[in-house]
Parts: structure tokens; C-alpha cells; sequence
């Protein structure tokens, strides 16, 4: 799956159902769920609604590796930092997904040393 299929889904999934009934639903105004629909992209908080009105991880859209979840928020990949890389039109799709994906590695090296004791996010230390 390919963020620019998330329109395609979006009408998928909302089948029969009216355009403002199913934005009430995700939190989103008729017209971005209209623009969405035709093959815009999101902004962050409105990728994010939608994900959780269809019920998938963002990393599943996005092209990024997933992780286990986990109790500590610290640990879970910053998956949606991607859509505005890959929303770029200037930035190449490779280079958006290698800095996604430096995102995700930089990410779960912090939880790393989170975990270890070797950094204290309270000092940042």
C-alpha cells in the first residue's frame, strides 16, 4: 500500500456512505475529505485521523518497516513524520523514503539508549 492509494481507500471503505457523514466520523471537513479522495495528500493531524478511521498503522502507508508496539511511547516509529517528506514534490521518492527511514533509525537508536539508562530525557543528558 502507497500513500497515494489512501484516496482510493478512503472511497473503498466509505462505500455508499455520504462524503459528510464519514468526515464527521474522521474529524475532517467534507472538502479535504473530497481533495483527499482525488488524490491529494494529507497534513499530519489529518493522516493520522484518517489512519485510525480505517484502522491501520500508518507505517503500512507509508513503505516503513514496522515495529512491535510498545508501553514506552519514546519506542513506537515516528511513522507519519514521512507524509511530509513523500508529500514533497520537489524532494525525489528516494530520497523522502531514505530520510524516513534515517528518521526511523535515529528514533529507535534513542529508545535504545533510553532503555539502556545511557540518555535521560528529562536532562537530555
Amino acid at each position: 500500500m502507497t500513500l497515494l492509494r489512501l484516496g482510493a481507500l478512503l472511497r473503498e471503505r466509505r462505500g455508499g456512505r455520504g462524503m459528510r457523514e464519514v468526515a464527521k466520523e474522521i474529524g475532517i471537513s467534507p472538502a479535504t475529505l473530497t481533495r483527499i479522495e482525488g488524490g491529494r495528500l494529507p497534513d499530519l493531524l489529518t493522516f493520522r485521523r484518517i489512519c485510525e478511521w480505517l484502522k491501520i498503522n500508518p507505517a503500512e502507508i507509508l513503505g516503513i518497516p514496522t515495529q512491535q508496539t510498545s508501553e514506552n511511547p519514546v519506542e513506537e516509529v515516528p511513522s507519519e513524520a514521512a507524509v511530509h517528506l513523500r508529500a514533497d514534490q520537489a524532494l525525489p521518492q528516494a530520497a523522502a523514503s531514505d530520510l524516513a527511514n534515517l528518521i526511523v533509525f535515529a528514533h529507535r537508536e534513542l529508545a535504545r539508549r533510553i532503555r539502556e539508562g545511557l540518555v535521560n530525557v528529562s536532562t537530555g543528558i
